[in-house]
């Protein structure tokens, strides 16, 4: 007979999963790195050498330097700070809108879980990556218009978790004992089915750091993201386009540093949700 607590169980689950490791391994260097970059940065990200233009990478600069002698690396590792803030800034907002919306379309059912579902549908119906190029481009480009943007258009497959997690919780016996305790529905709602509804959503939020990630990255490179002289992979990708044919590394550093990063993401994502699936226990 198995006697592990819930916890014990997942770590024995997870650590099983050579995947799921990596990507755990890729997203704690990136926070290793963001919080360490001023003492990691070996140059000032923003200090131009109008002597070292496009220099190749070399011992005093490892990643080479841009159109203005910008070390890369550099840049680099202050834009992983951008990186992480946008990622989780991002999905934050979209969890919590996702939550409250899931939460009473679920717990209400009828009209109230109508309309809501049928907001999503509309939301659902617009390209959501169009759909922020669009506000991006009618509001100041800046980071926190785009981590708000992000969060505000990507709140919808957090809310249809929720909402089926609450139609499955709440005919629960701890919820019926809860009512007839006299707990309003806010308490139930929000102390005793939520808190149960949440290993889902850790998935999800994984998941959608690296999307939003992705998506900064690609807005920046479009040039109506983080704006110069801020350092961010995207923004750094844009500076290779431009010379690509004589600085390969502007884009080749910047590009790995997203995939690897995305890549760790949603490997960590899926072995979380492998490991809480219940079907998957032995």
């Amino acid at each position: 007979m198995n006697t592990a607590g819930p916890y014990t169980e997942f770590w024995r689950r997870f650590r099983k999963n050579r995947l799921a490791l990596a990507g755990g391994v890729v997203v704690l260097a990136l926070f290793a790195v963001s919080f360490l970059a001023p003492w990691l940065s070996p140059y000032d990200p923003a200090f131009i050498d109008v002597k070292s233009v496009l220099e190749g990478p070399s011992r005093a600069h490892p990643f080479g330097t841009d159109n203005l002698g910008r070390d890369v690396l550099s840049r680099m590792i202050w834009g992983s700070r951008i990186s992480l803030k946008v990622g989780f800034v991002a999905v934050g907002i979209a969890t919590v809108i996702g939550m409250v919306l899931g939460a009473l379309a679920g717990y209400y059912g009828r009209w109230v879980d109508a309309v809501i579902m049928r907001f999503v549908d509309l939301m659902l119906c617009f390209p959501a990556f169009f759909l922020i190029l669009a506000v991006i481009a009618i509001l100041e480009p800046s980071i926190w218009n785009i981590m708000i943007v992000i969060g505000v258009t990507g709140w919808m497959g957090v809310a249809r978790l929720i909402r089926a997690e609450f139609l499955t919780l709440k005919s629960r016996e701890f919820v019926l004992a809860a009512r007839a305790a006299g707990a309003n529905d806010g308490r139930i709602i929000f102390l005793h089915i939520l808190p149960n509804a949440l290993a889902p959503i850790l998935v999800s939020a994984t998941l959608g750091v690296a999307g939003a990630i992705l998506t900064e990255s690609a807005l920046s490179f479009l040039g109506i993201g983080v704006q110069p002289p801020t350092p961010s992979w995207g923004n750094i990708l844009t500076e290779g386009k431009d010379n690509i044919s004589i600085a390969w590394w502007l884009s080749l550093y910047p590009g790995l540093a997203i995939l690897v990063t995305v890549l760790g993401y949603n490997l960590l994502g899926e072995g979380i949700r492998d490991s809480l699936d219940p079907r998957l226990k032995v």
